[in-house]
Order: structure tokens, then sequence, then C-alpha cells
């Protein structure tokens, strides 16, 4: 009988120290969307920002080539910073401080950044 409860005991110990939210020390939301340290750690020159808790990427060349129409503005850039762990909704790290946001008449997954007159292309990162 004494050995029901200890088995139990190992086996929560055992799959609690199996439980990771990271891979290969990068961490990942628990949605599985990479996050700005995830993606900074892969392309450290790539151009982001985080808008309603997912990560955006411009300079995409299959995104860039799509002919989109600007819908409404939903937000603008609030802060701007190279260090991944302070990404937080409105973050980016190349964009200025005060650049629209738009959605998209033709998806949801690619937000219109206008910054200096330019209209940019900025793609959703979800896992899929």
């Amino acid at each position: 009988m004494r050995k029901a409860p200890l088995l139990l005991i190992f086996l929560l110990v055992l799959i609690t120290g199996c439980m990771n939210t990271k891979e290969d020390n990068i961490a990942v939301d628990v949605n599985g969307n990479p996050d700005a340290k995830e993606v900074l750690s892969l392309d450290p020159d790539a151009d982001i920002f985080m808008f309603r808790d997912l990560i955006y990427k411009t300079n995409i060349e299959w995104v860039d080539e799509l002919v989109l129409t600007p819908n409404e503005e939903i937000g603008e850039i609030k802060k701007q910073t190279s260090i991944a762990e302070d990404f937080l909704n409105g973050t980016s790290n190349y964009l200025p401080v005060g650049s629209k946001i738009y959605s998209s008449k033709e998806g949801e997954d690619i937000l219109l950044v206008e910054t200096d007159g330019v209209m940019l292309k900025y793609y959703a990162l979800v896992e899929g």
C-alpha cells in the first residue's frame, strides 16, 4: 500500500521536471508563436514590432510583392528598443515612435506601417 503514494510522487516529479516552455534556450510564448528574443536571435537585423501579442516582421520578399490597401488605423509605435526582453505591444526595434499602424483590406496577417511617407508591409509571425 505504501508503494502507491511513492510511485505517484515520483511520477509527478518526473512529469514536472520534463515540462519546459523553452526550446534550445529560446523563449516561446504559450501559444507557440515566436517572441522578439527568438526572432532577433535568428536574425539580429530583423525589422520587427509587437502588436496584439504578435511579432510582425518586414522585408519578407513574397509579402513585399503583394499589392495591399490600407484599411483603418489600428495603433501606433509607442516605444523603440533593441532589447528583445523589453518588447511589449507597440514596441519596435527600427520604426520611430509615432509611426501609424494600419490594417490591410486584403488580410489580417499583414499590417501596414506608415513612416517617413512610406508604407511598409509587416507579416505576423505565427506558428502554423
